[in-house]
């Protein structure tokens, strides 16, 4: 027996028996939907630079799914989940702006978060200077990312349309899957970081107790994998194990502030089976223990806060960059050149997007745009209860990674190279942390009733 086996052995053996709240509490209904979107042409996945052509092959299919939730005062939400490595704004408008036609949902009522699986194909318009498209391939990631889009729609009408009466319950785990990644040269040289451990789980039931579906959320890339077949990483194998052991269920995962980990050890399949065995287990851990009925209404937020750059670029500091020995860094002074029309300079700051949802009095949910590093939620939930706080990264959309003040004194990839990966002036302010901070702040106190 090897060491992942004995872990899930004494994990399960110290479970308890399943405690379910009573059917139908508080009036909540659930439906869920799960649509396949695996590519069907070869085309380029996301996420490493060194890739050079594209996927030879599927490994795993990739999805997208679905959670819709209806508290007892008859008001909806959707939490949708994608196999892929990035959606951009532009996705996530078209996703908001239909489901708000069709389905009366508000903006503040629909999470998207990806599983940022570095073996999905490439989507909308994020990181495109990192690849090499001809026209050929940039239009078949242009049919994909609209045919994702499609998908994710219907997925949302299809899991409304299933609602019924249900329970929902919450509690947390622990797995130690992920490490902090800038301990090692190839980033930053600088010491390693934090991670967060924490394994929170909403499970939902319908009235006789059997589970319709799990969402597992954990902060860790989904880069364990690094060839040329299509996946969802070590998170779908998450995934399965979790369907494996319910059948009939609909899991999710929903990616946490992980920008500055990664799974360790990693690259392989038996690996990225490993860590996902884990996970799952630590998910059979909260199922088959005492958890939370969740009560009350949900409430929710949703708002944007400009987070500044601390310089932005000038169009002769452009043009002084299209000589620069490195293609990459040639390759976005031409895309920031042709963004910039008649200015004289780069914008000045982007628009971040939070969403928060509390669930009754049990637990709150902070949902944060990017690749979010992991001080983050270890500070949120300090802030506001590691028991009952869930943080989640890579949510409503991915627009480059967001750097704590901590990465933002110590530099390195992820508050400095990346940003020419992901077409963005450079790093940013010092201030990010404690504005993005601050607006969740405030959308917290506007889900406790208590801010106009």
């Amino acid at each position: 027996m090897n060491w992942i086996q004995n872990a899930i052995v004494l994990i399960l053996s110290a479970a308890a028996i399943v405690q379910a709240p009573a059917a139908g509490a508080d009036g909540w209904k659930a439906g869920v939907a799960k649509l396949e979107i695996t590519p069907k042409v070869p085309m380029w996945m996301g996420g490493f630079a060194s890739r050079n052509k594209p996927f030879e092959g599927v490994r795993q299919p990739i999805y997208v799914r679905a959670l819709a939730l209806e508290d007892g005062t008859g008001s909806s939400a959707a939490i949708v989940t994608f196999d892929l490595l990035m959606i951009d704004r532009g996705m996530a408008d078209a996703i908001a702006d239909r489901c708000r036609e069709r389905f009366g949902l508000g903006r503040d009522r629909l999470l998207l978060n990806v599983s940022h699986t570095h073996s999905g194909p490439v989507a909308g318009r994020v990181l495109m200077t990192m690849y090499d498209l001809d026209a050929s391939q940039s239009e078949i990631v242009r049919q994909y990312t609209e045919n994702a889009i499609d998908r994710a729609v219907e997925a949302v009408g299809t899991a409304i349309r299933a609602m019924k009466p249900a329970t929902a319950s919450f509690g947390q785990s622990l797995a130690g899957i992920a490490v902090n990644r800038r301990r090692s040269p190839i980033f930053a040289g600088v010491p390693g970081g934090p991670v967060d451990s924490d394994v929170p789980v909403l499970c939902v039931r319908n009235p006789g107790g059997k589970i319709l579906a799990v969402v597992v959320g954990y902060a860790c890339h989904a880069s364990a994998l690094n060839d040329y077949l299509i996946s969802n990483d070590w998170q779908g194998y998450a995934l399965d194990e979790i369907d494996r052991a319910h059948p009939g269920v609909v899991s999710f995962f929903l990616q946490g502030c992980g920008g500055d980990c990664n799974a360790f050890p990693r690259r392989g399949e038996a690996l990225a089976r490993d860590h996902g065995k884990v996970l799952a287990a630590a998910v059979e851990e909260v199922l088959n223990g005492k958890m939370a009925p969740v009560a009350g209404a949900l409430r929710s937020a949703f708002d944007r806060v400009e987070i500044p750059f601390k310089h932005p670029l000038t169009r002769e500091e452009l043009q002084q960059r299209l000589s620069d020995p490195d293609v990459h860094v040639r390759v976005f002074a031409k895309h920031m050149l042709s963004r910039l029309g008649r200015a004289d300079r780069t914008e000045a700051s982007y628009p971040y997007p939070i969403l928060v949802w509390r669930f009754g009095g049990e637990f709150t949910l902070v949902a944060l745009g990017g690749e979010v590093v992991v001080d983050y939620a270890l500070r949120l939930k300090r802030q506001y209860g590691f028991d009952r706080t869930w943080v989640a990264g890579y949510s409503n959309e991915v627009m480059s990674y967001i750097p704590s003040r901590r990465i933002l004194d110590e530099g390195g990839y992820e508050s400095d190279a990346s940003m020419i990966y992901y077409g963005r002036p450079g790093r940013y302010d010092d201030s990010v942390e404690e504005i993005i901070v601050g607006k969740v702040a405030a959308l917290v106190e506007r889900t406790a009733g208590t801010a106009p």
